[in-house]
């Protein structure tokens, strides 16, 4: 069976037009098979991009396991001032949000394979509906690879079901991270709104 995060599906490419709003701002794009919600927009996301206030306004931004990329198309389109970074390891997903970038053109958007992202470069902001169906081991791999690069003040929003681990997972953030601020900072429906914030270091001696 071929899921969303297999590197390279195999499955034949089928789009589907998918249109929502954010903020009042009317988006159209295609979602594919073999990518993650690949005929319409999940309800995670659609709950994480309602959260409007909290959207990161500039500095650099990470949409990490982008699928077909409403997370980062959106951020980028709404505030011109971030740099936004959209990354999977589905070359599908990769190929399919740079075809919905360019319907809007979004030169402060850098889509790429997650294994072709810079190394030393740090984020402002982590925002994810991440993949919690690779399993709890492969997530915590997942996000132990990406929490450390939050710069000074940065913070990661996740968006997980409360029935697939949302609670546990926040747990485990905490006892991983405890120089972090680990909060539950909203709740919709069935979802947890999760923040991880890295304290601001005092510029004073």
């Amino acid at each position: 069976m071929e899921h969303y995060f297999s590197s390279e599906p195999t499955t034949k490419k089928i789009e589907t037009e998918v249109s929502f709003e954010v903020d009042g701002v009317r988006f159209d794009m295609a979602a594919a098979s073999g990518t993650f919600s690949s005929t319409k927009l999940d309800a995670g996301t659609k709950v994480l991009l309602s959260h409007t206030s909290m959207l990161p306004k500039d500095g650099n931004v990470l949409d990490l396991g982008c699928g077909w990329g409403p997370i980062g198309i959106v951020i980028a389109a709404l505030y011109p001032a971030s740099k936004v970074h959209a990354v999977d390891i589905n070359q599908r997903s990769i190929e399919q949000t740079r075809a919905n970038a360019d319907r809007i053109g979004l030169p402060n958007l850098s889509i790429c394979l997650a294994e072709d992202l810079p190394t030393d470069l740090k984020f402002d902001a982590i925002w994810s509906n991440p993949p919690i169906r690779i399993g709890k081991v492969a997530l915590h791999e997942l996000l132990s690879a990406y929490i450390p690069r939050l710069g000074d003040g940065g913070r990661a929003v996740f968006v997980v079901q409360k029935n697939l681990g949302a609670d546990s997972l926040i747990r485990w953030l905490a006892e991983e991270y405890p120089d972090h601020m680990v909060s539950r900072i909203g709740t919709a429906k069935t979802y947890r709104i999760i923040e991880v914030a890295n304290p601001a270091k005092s510029q004073n001696k």
